[in-house]
C-alpha cells in the first residue's frame, strides 16, 4: 500500500499509510467500485469467484468500509449506542453484556458511553453519539434534560429506556418500578417487627425514588422518622461504612437499614462488625441488586433481585424488532423484582 513520509518533531521520519478507499480495493480486485459496494451489502448477489477476489483485496489492504458513505446501498451504520451511569457498577455491566451479545448476533456493534450519573454529561454524550448516526440508542433511566429529550425525539431512531418504567416512554421502556421496590422493602422490614429505620444511599435519581417510596410506606404505617445518609453518587464499600457511621450518630440501634446497592450494604455490614454490632439483631440490612457476592457475605445479605440479563435481552429484542420494521408487542416491559431473604434481614 502506498505511503508518504512525515517528519516528526525530533527530525526523524515516520511512514503514514494513506487511507485505503473502496476504489483502490476495486482496482486491486479488478472490478468496478459498485461491485465492491454490492459485495459489502449483498454478498449473495455477487458471483463466488468475484466475491473471493474482493474479499482477498479487502484482506490484503486492511480496508474498513465506511458504512455512512453515500456510495453504499445501505444507510445503516450497524452501530447501537448504549449509555450507562457507570461502567464499574456490576448491575449495569451484566445488562450491557447480555444486550451486546444479542445485538451482535444480528450484525450490530455497541458504542458504550458513561455519564457518571450526571444529566448534563448524558446530554453531551447523546449529542456526540447522534453525530455518529447510530441506528438505535440504549439509555439507562427515564429522566433526561429537556434538550436531551428533544434531540432524542428528533433523531427518529429506535430508543429503549432501561432500569425504569413509565407509561410515556420516548419509544420503548424495559425495567421495573423503583417506587414499588421502596414500598415493598419497607413493608418487608416493618412486617418483621422493625420500628427504627435508616437509609444508606448513593445520591442517584433511581435510588432517591426508591428511598422516597420507602419513607412514604413507613409513614403510612406510623413511622414518621427515617434517618438518611446520602454521600457520593457512586456506590462503594467506603460509602456504606461512612453512611452507617452517619446514621449511628443520630439513630439508636436496633435499626433496619435500606441500602442503594449491595456494595453499599456490604460497607454497612463491615462497619457494623467493626463496631461490634451484630446483623440482623443490632443492624438489619437490605441491599439492592443481588450481586454475585451477596449470598456469600457473612452473614449472607438480604437484597432486592432484578433480572439484569433479561433487561438486556428484552431491550435488544425490542430494538432489533424496530430496526426490522416488525411490530413490538409491548412498548413498556416490566421485568419485576424479588426480595431475596437471607440472614441480614
Amino acid at each position: 500500500m502506498p505511503t508518504k513520509k512525515i517528519e516528526n518533531g525530533d527530525g526523524r521520519l515516520r511512514h503514514a499509510a494513506r487511507s485505503v478507499t473502496l476504489e483502490s480495493v476495486a482496482r486491486l480486485a479488478g472490478v468496478a467500485p459498485t461491485t465492491v459496494s454490492r459485495a459489502l451489502n449483498h454478498p449473495e448477489k455477487v458471483a463466488a469467484k468475484t466475491l473471493s477476489r474482493i474479499q482477498d483485496a479487502i484482506a490484503s489492504t486492511g480496508y474498513v468500509p465506511n458504512l455512512l458513505a453515500g456510495g453504499l446501498a445501505s444507510s445503516r451504520s450497524r452501530l447501537i449506542a448504549a449509555i450507562v451511569p457507570s461502567i464499574a457498577n456490576l448491575v449495569y455491566a451484566e445488562t450491557i453484556q447480555s444486550f451486546t451479545r444479542r445485538v451482535r448476533e444480528s450484525g450490530y456493534q455497541v458504542f458504550l458511553g458513561e455519564t457518571g450519573y450526571d444529566p448534563d454529561a448524558e446530554e453531551e454524550l447523546v449529542v456526540t453519539v447522534l453525530s455518529r448516526r447510530p441506528d438505535a440508542i440504549f439509555l439507562t433511566g427515564i429522566h433526561h434534560s429537556a434538550t436531551c429529550r428533544q434531540r432524542l425525539l428528533a433523531a427518529g431512531i429506535p430508543i429503549v429506556e432501561t432500569w425504569d418504567i413509565t407509561p410515556t416512554p420516548l419509544d420503548i421502556a424495559v425495567g421495573f418500578s423503583h417506587s414499588r421496590v421502596g414500598h415493598s422493602v419497607a413493608a418487608y422490614l416493618h412486617d418483621r417487627g422493625h420500628r427504627t429505620f435508616g437509609v444508606a444511599s448513593a445520591d442517584d435519581p433511581r435510588a432517591r425514588l426508591r428511598n422516597r417510596a420507602f419513607t412514604a410506606e413507613l409513614a403510612e404505617r406510623g413511622i414518621d422518622r427515617v434517618a438518611t445518609s446520602y454521600l457520593s453518587p457512586v456506590s462503594s464499600l467506603e460509602l456504606g461504612r461512612r453512611a452507617l457511621a452517619d446514621l449511628l450518630a443520630t439513630t439508636p440501634t436496633p435499626m433496619a437499614v435500606f441500602c442503594s446497592s449491595d456494595t453499599v450494604a456490604q460497607g454497612v455490614l463491615v462497619e457494623a462488625q467493626a463496631r461490634g454490632l451484630a446483623s440482623p439483631d443490632d443492624v438489619a440490612i437490605v441491599g439492592f441488586g443481588d450481586q454475585n457476592f451477596a449470598a456469600f457475605t457473612y452473614p449472607a445479605l438480604t437484597t432486592v433481585k432484578v433480572d439484569r440479563v433479561t433487561i438486556g435481552e428484552r431491550s435488544a429484542e425490542a430494538l432489533l424488532a424496530r430496526l426490522d420494521d416488525e411490530p413490538v408487542e409491548e412498548n413498556v416491559v416490566d421485568v419485576g423484582f424479588e426480595i431475596i431473604a437471607r440472614q441480614t434481614a
